[in-house]
């Protein structure tokens, strides 16, 4: 397929694609297409001039508008006729009554010019096989002999106007590398729209995964507050930990607020927190209270970051 020449479409210049692909290479440029659309207007002219320059059809002729080409770039069928004429090449209407006269089978020709709307393309034979060479196909599309009536009986329902290209067309490297090779084609080639929409959603996918990604840095925040929750979870668990020395220390300070250790049931265990003295009491209650502060800081802490994480968006 790389060899196949294939210009795609820029702008309304359908007629200079649909001529460089049938010769396959750069013919023709605007420039010159606009040259013989100047010298086909100015022939009209001179015929116009003959019935009079200052008759009524004269002055609404020089008026209107060149049929042969306009700013946007089209170019008329005599345009490309006078182009081919200089290669040696003609146009026959498909199913005129001069292309019935001739008997033309669609698979013995070599190319069709196909017109619809005032876009131009090519359907040429190079080598053994036939190619679909729409400038507005992202690449060459095979056409099958078996699917090639098919194909221009489908056009022609469509509204299409099909042209028969008559004359030996100029070799070219395409056709001869086809002569001793054929190419198979897994997928149809896109249209130049279908690949543009594909681009723009390609597009929006990838604006759809930085915001994905974005989001992941945003979760290594998250993942912060995690850590922060885990700290404050061990600590947590230090101090439920710490539960059983701190019950006997609480039952001290019990016995040195009532003042009285006799207090406490006989049958109860003591622990070495009821031998203490009353210096090394009263620390380990200040001890003991500071501690206990602590704890409600902590808890208080816990249930913020708790808070602050389930309200985050997102935070399941």
């Amino acid at each position: 397929m790389e060899s196949i020449f294939h210009e795609k479409q820029e702008g309304s210049l359908c007629a200079q694609h649909c001529l460089n692909n049938l010769l396959q290479g750069e013919y023709f440029s605007p420039v010159e297409l606009s040259s013989i659309a100047h010298q086909l207007d100015e022939e009209e002219r001179m015929r116009m001039a003959e019935g009079g320059v200052t008759s009524e059809d004269y002055r609404t002729f020089l008026q209107q508008p060149s049929g042969n080409m306009d700013d946007s770039g089209f170019f008329s069928i005599q345009v490309i006729s006078n182009a081919l004429k200089v290669w040696g090449l003609e146009l026959i209407l498909f199913n005129s009554p001069e292309y019935q006269r001739l008997r033309i089978d669609p698979i013995n020709e070599r190319s069709f010019i196909c017109n619809y709307k005032e876009h131009w393309f090519t359907v040429r034979k190079l080598g053994k096989q036939w190619f679909n060479l729409n400038s507005l196909l992202t690449g060459p599309e095979l056409i099958s002999d078996t699917y090639l009536a098919l194909f221009l009986a489908q056009l022609q329902q469509e509204g299409y106007s099909i042209f028969v290209v008559k004359g030996d067309l100029p070799d070219c490297e395409a056709d001869q590398l086809l002569q001793m090779i054929k190419v198979q084609q897994m997928h149809r080639p896109k249209l130049i729209g279908e690949e543009l929409a594909q681009l723009k959603e390609q597009s929006v996918l990838k604006a759809d995964l930085e915001r994905v990604l974005e989001a992941a840095d945003g979760a290594g925040i998250l993942d912060e507050d995690e850590d922060d929750l885990q700290r404050a979870l061990a600590i947590s668990r230090q101090e439920i930990d710490m539960e059983d020395e701190e019950a006997d220390l609480r039952r001290a300070i019990q016995l040195s607020m009532q003042g009285s250790p006799r207090s406490v049931s006989q049958d109860s265990p003591q622990t070495s927190s009821t031998s203490l003295s009353s210096e090394e009491l009263r620390k380990r209650r200040e001890a003991y209270f500071e501690n206990f502060s602590r704890q409600g800081l902590v808890s208080l802490w816990l249930w913020s970051l708790s808070w602050n994480l389930l309200c985050r968006p997102g935070w399941p």
